[in-house]
């Protein structure tokens, strides 16, 4: 049975979604400021993971996933760019678009954008301050009271008199508690923005979330989704305000996804160290990607570096040379069900363990190293069962959708690359095999970088080395 880990409960817990046929779920999605990078495709490629094992449990799922595509930094930037916002949010979500399909993630079953809902956001800030938990500022503008929600620190786990520290603190005089955080700014008639019935202005941040979860899912739905930097203090203040709204909200399981570290710190757009998704994509294939940013349990961080990719190249194209053994079409046996029931089930148990994907792609090789052997063997029908089973729990993952043969030919150049670092410290190890004349030794690493099509050369003045395509 699924147990997934609840960052509210802060531990594993049975997964019982509200409606049995039906799992509701709800990520933050895009600002559309700039180009999503890899630690974005990360958060969505394990909800593409985590909703397509939900999907071959047997459940229907209703996928929100927003786009905020207003705040002051979207215009801002397009400001300098001296682009209409309009057309400057729409070009950055239809290449966002096109990244997300250039990496298998499937669609959500709706992705609305926060400017087609300014009506709706309203009306929940009205039933805020008709029930008296937000207020209008000195300043005009309409702010949410922490003190007004008890839990307040709930999901992050932050004591509320420990918050100054961590908050950001702009303008706090015209607050009732330095604490409050804004629902409604007010601006400038100059400035994007909207009329309501407390004056022109935009929304803040985290209303809109709490807004169209409500909207497309209801007062309770089953999974609440994001980046673990989301936790506070976005999905808080989401959490205090849904609460208010309606005394009945509740999401049942909070997953939150770790971060990417590039070169010791977090990847961050507003550390400029993001690595964008399709400068990636034009280096390494799709499945490449996904496998590598899937490789780590998701609530874990991954260190970023271009040698682990290659890796990945190389084990991918592995389990794609064991699907290029299947040689004909035939009719199961049901011995051959039994013999490979366990090992199918320990994939399952697996991801039944908080979508623990490290553990998953061990079986994946499991049944790899299985496959490698009836071949050599001719046990062909065992060969082309295990190749079916393989395939099969490797597209719940999102991989291993292409032909095979089609894959190796196309990447075999990518499998054949080594770095210049690679190269040389192999001829230092070959170098010293020979000092101590292990010939055996020197000639296997030879054989090995001619098969990567580099080819050395021994002179007077040390070994040289020369790559050819």
């Amino acid at each position: 049975m699924l147990k997934i880990f609840n960052t509210l409960s802060k531990k594993k817990e049975f997964f019982s979604p509200i409606n049995k046929k039906q799992v509701k779920i709800y990520v933050c999605g895009i600002t559309t400021y700039d180009m999503c990078h890899i630690g974005h495709g990360r958060t969505f490629i394990i909800f593409d993971v985590i909703i397509r094992y939900l999907k071959f449990l047997g459940y229907e799922i209703k996928y929100i996933r927003n786009i905020t595509d207003i705040d002051d930094k979207i215009i801002n930037i397009a400001k300098k760019k001296n682009q209409n916002i309009k057309y400057f949010t729409k070009n950055i979500i239809n290449n966002i678009s096109k990244d997300f399909n250039n990496l298998n993630i499937l669609p959500p079953y709706f992705e609305p954008k926060v400017t087609d809902h300014i009506k709706d956001i309203i009306c929940i800030i009205e039933k805020l301050l008709i029930n008296n938990t937000a207020y209008i500022a000195k300043n005009g503008d309409i702010m949410f009271s922490i003190k007004k929600y008890l839990n307040y620190g709930i999901l992050s786990k932050q004591k509320i008199n420990l918050l100054k520290s961590t908050l950001r603190i702009k303008n706090i005089n015209f607050k009732k508690n330095y604490k409050d955080f804004i629902l409604w700014k007010l601006i400038s008639k100059l400035e994007i923005g909207w009329i309501s019935p407390w004056g022109y202005g935009r929304p803040g941040w985290h209303i809109e979330c709490s807004t169209l979860s409500r909207k497309y899912l209801g007062k309770c739905f089953d999974i609440h989704g994001g980046g673990n930097d989301l936790i506070f203090p976005h999905h808080e203040n989401e959490l205090a305000q849904s609460s208010c709204i309606d005394k009945k909200f509740y999401v049942n399981y909070w997953i939150h996804t770790g971060m990417i570290i590039i070169n010791n710190k977090k990847m961050s757009k507003s550390l400029k160290n993001t690595l964008k998704i399709k400068d990636i994509l034009s280096k390494y294939n799709k499945e490449v990607v996904r496998y590598f940013l899937t490789a780590t349990h998701y609530r874990s961080p991954i260190i970023y570096n271009e040698i682990k990719l290659r890796q990945v190249q190389s084990v991918l194209h592995k389990l794609y040379i064991s699907l290029s053994y299947q040689s004909y079409s035939f009719k199961i046996v049901e011995n051959l069900k039994n013999n490979f029931f366990l090992l199918e089930q320990q994939f399952y148990n697996a991801m039944n363990d908080d979508f623990n994907t490290p553990k998953a792609y061990s079986i994946l090789f499991k049944i790899s190293r299985k496959i490698n052997i009836a071949y050599q063997q001719k046990k062909y029908l065992i060969t082309n069962y295990l190749i079916l089973k393989l395939k099969k729990l490797g597209n719940i993952l999102g991989l291993l959708f292409y032909n095979p043969k089609t894959y190796l030919q196309k990447n075999i150049n990518l499998h054949n690359f080594y770095d210049k670092n690679e190269i040389e410290q192999l001829i230092k190890i070959r170098n010293i095999a020979r000092h101590n004349k292990l010939w055996n030794k020197a000639d296997l690493i030879r054989k090995k970088l001619k098969n990567k099509n580099i080819f050395l050369e021994d002179t007077i003045n040390g070994t040289i080395w020369k790559k050819k395509i």
